[in-house]
């Protein structure tokens, strides 16, 4: 049997790179997926690009509680519960210096990572309790265990849903609900090229071209490459299934060794 089967996954975060392969992947292992993500017209192209029936999506803003009261609705009407929540959607914010970065970046950027996962976690774990429990996995990052240079809000911010997946898996455990956070280094998606390009626009480093900056982030993992948005998605999936019924409160990295040693910046 499949691993997810028959179970209702909501992913936030699902028009991204992360968020797409979760949504593939689990659909392959029997799960019923809800996507939610802002941009509806990424959202359509995502579920043509998977190709499962067993995928449909929400457009929602995961800051607005009635947006996310809205998403939760719709996976129970369409599937009558939610057996697995993802809290991935986030934003790297812009990089600078600590000085230098306006407030209301600060504010976004802890309104979407944090903000955004306590609503998904206030709304969807009565809905869990009432399944009988299930399994919450977070997106944090290398990020959210040590500091990144120019990246503090979005550091701040991976730090904190720590803080919240650990006071959720303490509160839900009563419930049936387990929860952890996956700790991506930095992975092929869109949000690293964003920070690759700022880096090199802001020429701080000695960067002149994205390739450079992809060049000496590769060379600081002990694997010496990105990580691809599957691997990330395969630990989601494990953390979801029956597989890991004793993972509660977990901090798990998959960073090829990164926290291990030195830091490198983003996710």
């Amino acid at each position: 049997m499949s691993k997810l089967q028959n179970k209702v996954a909501v992913i936030t975060g699902g028009a991204g790179g992360i968020g797409q392969a979760a949504g593939k992947i689990f659909a392959e292992e029997g799960a019923h997926v809800v996507l939610v993500d802002l941009n509806e017209s990424d959202l359509e192209n995502t579920v043509k690009s998977i190709g499962d029936e067993n995928i449909s999506y929400v457009a929602a803003d995961t800051t607005d509680p009635v947006q996310v009261q809205r998403f939760v609705n719709a996976a129970v009407e369409r599937h009558g519960g939610i057996d697995i929540f993802v809290a991935n959607a986030g934003i790297e914010g812009k990089v600078s210096s600590i000085i230098d970065t306006p407030e209301d970046m600060f504010d976004k950027v802890m309104s979407v990572n944090v903000k955004g996962v306590w609503l998904g976690l206030k709304y969807v774990m009565p809905v869990m309790r009432e399944r009988g429990g299930g399994s919450i996995v977070i997106t944090s990052s290398t990020a959210g265990v040590k500091g990144s240079a120019g990246m503090a809000p979005y550091a701040t911010s991976k730090h904190a849903v720590i803080g919240l997946m650990r006071t959720a898996a303490m509160e839900g455990a009563s419930m049936g609900i387990r929860v952890n956070t996956v700790n991506p280094a930095p992975i092929q998606t869109r949000m690293m090229r964003s920070i690759e390009e700022q880096r090199v626009s802001e020429g701080k480093q000695g960067f002149s071209t994205v390739e450079e900056a992809q060049i000496a982030v590769a060379a600081g993992n002990p694997l010496r490459r990105y990580g691809e948005p599957e691997e990330v998605a395969r630990l989601m999936m494990f953390l979801s299934s029956d597989e890991s019924s004793f993972c509660n409160g977990g901090v798990y990295m998959v960073d090829g060794g990164t926290s291990a040693g030195q830091n490198s910046f983003g996710r």
